[in-house]
Parts: C-alpha cells; sequence; structure tokens
C-alpha cells in the first residue's frame, strides 16, 4: 500500500511536473524571441503592428490606391511629402511648356497651347499634352520632331535704307529687313512696324513674338511720326482739310499732329498718326491728291533712330523695353 501511494504520488507529480517544465519552455522561447544574439532586445515588430487597421494610429488605412491596395495613413503622408517636394522643386527651377515655347519664338503661348493639346510637342522623348507641365533644366524639347530651346528675349531697332522690303508671313522675297539683321542674332526676330521697299526709317525687331504680335495689331494705338517728301508744293488749304480728319475706306484716320518740317521746302511734312494699318499715310495724302516721294519714320512708340546711321541697328536699353511693354 505504501509503495502504491508513493509511485502515485510521484506519478502525479511528474505530471504535474511536466506541464510546469513546457510551460516553462515556451515562457523562455518566448523570452529568447524577445532578445537577439548579444543578448539585446529584438527590434523585430509583430504581425499586428505591421498590419493595416481600421483603427487610429500610423498603420489606419485610409483609402485604397489605383490597383485596389489599402493605403495607410503613414504612406499617404510619406507619398504627400514627396509630392510637395517636388513640387516646391519644380516651381524654383523650372519653366512651363508653353512658356518655353514661346520663349524660343517659335510661336505665343496662346498658339504653343494648341500645339501641346495636338501632341506636337515631346520632351525627353515622350509627348507632352498636360498644361501645366514644368521644363526642367537639362530636357530636351522637340517640337514637330525639331529641337527647340528657350532663349532670353532680344530688342532691336534698325534704320531701314531704301531697298529693302518687309515680307509678310509666308511671302517670298529678296533683299528684306532680316537680311540687314542677320548678324544681330541666331535667334528668330520678328519685326514691328512694316515699312516698304522704298521707304526709310526705324524698325522694331525683337524674339518676343507675344509682343511683335500685341504691337503689330492694326486696332493698337503705336505712336509713329513721318517725315515725308511730297511731289510738290503742299497747300495749306490740304493741310487744314487732313487737321480736320479724313476718311480713308470709310473709316475715319486720326491725324494727332501735321504740319510743314522746320526749315525744310514747302513740299515736306511731318505727321503723327497712332494708326496700324497698312500704307495708311501714303493714302491719307493720296485722298488730296498729292504721291509721297520719300517717306521717312523718325520715331516709333517713343522710339527714335537719333545717332543711328542709315542701315545700321542698335540693341534696346532695358528702360526702352519696359517702357514698350507698358504700351496699351
Amino acid at each position: 500500500m505504501g509503495r502504491d501511494n508513493e509511485g502515485s504520488k510521484s506519478k502525479g507529480s511528474g505530471r504535474r511536473d511536466g506541464k510546469s517544465a513546457g510551460a516553462s519552455k515556451n515562457n523562455d522561447r518566448r523570452k529568447e524571441g524577445s532578445f537577439d544574439s548579444k543578448g539585446k532586445p529584438s527590434a523585430r515588430k509583430s504581425d499586428s503592428d505591421q498590419r493595416p487597421t481600421t483603427r487610429g494610429g500610423k498603420n489606419q488605412v485610409v483609402g485604397t490606391s489605383r490597383s485596389g491596395k489599402p493605403v495607410t495613413k503613414k504612406e499617404y503622408i510619406d507619398r504627400k511629402k514627396t509630392e510637395s517636394f517636388s513640387k516646391r522643386k519644380t516651381d524654383k527651377t523650372g519653366t512651363r511648356l508653353n512658356k518655353y515655347i514661346a520663349n524660343s519664338g517659335l510661336c505665343s503661348r496662346r498658339d504653343a497651347d494648341i500645339y501641346i493639346k495636338a501632341g506636337s510637342v515631346r520632351v525627353n522623348g515622350k509627348p507632352v499634352i498636360e498644361m501645366g507641365y514644368q521644363v526642367m533644366p537639362g530636357d530636351e524639347v522637340r517640337f514637330d520632331d525639331r529641337p527647340i530651346q528657350a532663349t532670353k528675349k532680344e530688342y532691336f531697332i534698325l534704320n531701314k535704307p531704301k531697298g529693302f522690303n518687309s515680307p509678310r508671313k509666308g511671302e517670298g522675297s529678296t533683299r528684306t529687313v532680316l537680311d540687314l539683321m542677320e548678324s544681330a542674332s541666331p535667334n528668330s526676330l520678328h519685326f514691328v512696324g512694316r515699312l516698304g521697299r522704298s521707304s526709310l526709317g526705324i524698325m522694331l525687331f525683337t524674339s518676343d513674338l507675344e509682343l511683335s504680335n500685341k504691337l503689330n495689331n492694326p486696332k493698337q494705338k503705336l505712336r509713329k511720326i513721318y517725315q515725308v517728301a511730297l511731289d510738290r508744293s503742299f497747300k495749306h488749304e490740304d493741310l487744314m482739310k487732313l487737321r480736320n480728319g479724313i476718311s480713308v475706306d470709310r473709316e475715319e484716320v486720326e491725324i494727332k499732329e501735321i504740319n510743314y518740317v522746320e526749315n525744310g521746302k514747302n513740299n515736306e511734312i511731318g505727321i503723327e498718326i497712332h494708326s496700324g494699318k497698312d500704307n495708311i499715310v501714303q493714302r491719307i495724302f493720296e485722298s488730296v491728291g498729292y504721291e509721297i516721294k520719300v517717306l521717312d519714320r523718325v520715331v516709333l512708340g517713343g522710339l527714335t533712330k537719333k545717332d543711328l546711321p542709315r542701315g545700321h541697328f542698335r540693341r534696346l536699353t532695358d528702360q526702352e523695353v519696359i517702357n514698350l511693354k507698358m504700351i496699351q
């Protein structure tokens, strides 16, 4: 009997001891999992820390990506930080694509938007149709597969001599005013204030296409002063007729000022107009029966040809450019 009790006691104690030993091993394994091989706490995170959750915190799911993958709050914040940095960098160093194209002298910003939408522009070999796209330094921009480059806008005046034509867009001609400006700049230049082959005087040339389009608009009231020599003496009564106003092609032309040239002959007249119509000065004098033998423009939009020899050009000063851009 005593042995049986001892055996039973021993057996029961063994089960309890076995359970206790198993639990101790599990505890040891959990403890071991909390430390690395050097005895330091392990940095391993539990699955619950890495799994997206609907609860608050950095792993809270705040949306889904385009592929349907859950996006956590932390991922969303990191992405916004990246986008914000990229935007600041772009705003600081980039140039809007339409402005870049306009600065190249190819066309105006408005026309550039049309070409961009049509897919005619590529940046670094890829077509771009985004209106607000920013061109970064080092980017290669191509228009209809031709490389273009934005350049600093340039402004010149020329004292035009006789024998050179001012061709209209698409018009073929020999000996043009553009030939006289060939050495001024490697960039494409556009002229303001067209003059015929036999006319003389000041013309403006610029790579700023938007400004040239604005100043060449017939509705633009650009100040111009001419000195003309007529085929005969100019009668005083005809002078008064023009001072009182005249109609050309059924439209009234405002003559700001007209008078005989000081210390000149009776057929030499000075006239100031603000009209942008072609050949308007010739038509004004034809309306009262005179033909112009010599036409010389001495002022254009506040610019003069003073000290500029015939056939020569010069670059505009910064102040002259500012004055031109202020013309309304």
